[in-house]
């Protein structure tokens, strides 16, 4: 039995792997389960959004302009997570938009294969997104890119833990337990960056909540419960819109 601190690093180092590309090592048995590293999920948010600040800044420095250091910013953060979250986005949006049932959207979002339905949705997530960072002109601080990927991925693990999953195989199945105890270490640091960074960034978890709760409402019409699509669908969604509250809230 490994020390308690050694299983979280443990699941710590899962959670990472999961939602990253990034590399985190070999983890040796007894391998803890993505349940039980969920708790992590949130955490996440602050490496991709480190990297994404990073990424627009260093572009700015580099003299490229606002709006392609932003989309470079949004690049790099796609890439760090390998397009997990876009791929849920997309599956998603086909599966709801070409659906005629739950079994027959369901059976769409299995394909691998993208639709006209996700291409849009990619394509106005990015559009978005991008034009909201840039109206960041001397790049978007970096309590404000922590803020968004540690609360989208919040909003990401709320919806995990209060909807029941679709499938007894899929990822938002194994991830699954239903125990909000798992959203304290998220809630902690997005209450830490909003205290230290500046209370005007919690401007924008409204703009967070709004997009879950209509995708999570989407999700139990058309299919009864979440998927891990769905959550992929959440986080972008979230991030998106959260980043269009910070630009019509918080920029100059």
């Amino acid at each position: 039995m490994k020390p308690a601190l050694s299983r979280r690093i443990d699941e710590a180092r899962l959670a990472l792997t999961f939602l990253t590309r990034l590399p985190a090592g070999r983890i040796a048995d007894p391998v803890p389960s993505l349940a039980e590293a969920r708790w992590a999920y949130p955490l996440v948010g602050l490496v991709v959004g480190g990297i994404g600040w990073a990424a627009q800044h260093g572009s700015l420095a580099l003299g490229l302009g606002a709006l392609a250091s932003a989309f470079v910013a949004l690049a790099a953060m796609a890439l760090v997570t390998g397009g997990l979250h876009h791929d849920g986005l997309a599956d998603f949006a086909d599966g709801v938009g070409g659906g005629r049932d739950r079994d027959h959207c369901l059976e769409i979002m299995r394909d691998s294969r993208i639709g006209s339905y996700g291409v849009l949705a990619l394509l106005f997530a990015v559009a978005l997104g991008g034009s909201a960072l840039a109206a960041f002109a001397g790049g978007a601080p970096l309590a404000l890119f922590l803020m968004l990927g540690v609360g989208s991925r919040l909003a990401m693990l709320a919806t995990l833990d209060l909807m029941p999953p679709v499938r007894s195989n899929g990822l938002g199945h194994l991830a699954s337990r239903r125990r909000v105890g798992a959203w304290w270490p998220g809630l902690v640091a997005v209450t830490g960056i909003g205290l230290f960074g500046g209370l005007s960034l919690w401007l924008v978890l409204p703009g967070i909540a709004l997009a879950t709760l209509v995708m999570a409402r989407l999700a139990h019409r058309r299919l009864g419960g979440q998927t891990g699509d769905v959550l992929g669908a959440v986080q972008l969604t979230s991030d998106v819109l959260g980043w269009l509250m910070a630009a019509a809230l918080l920029a100059r």
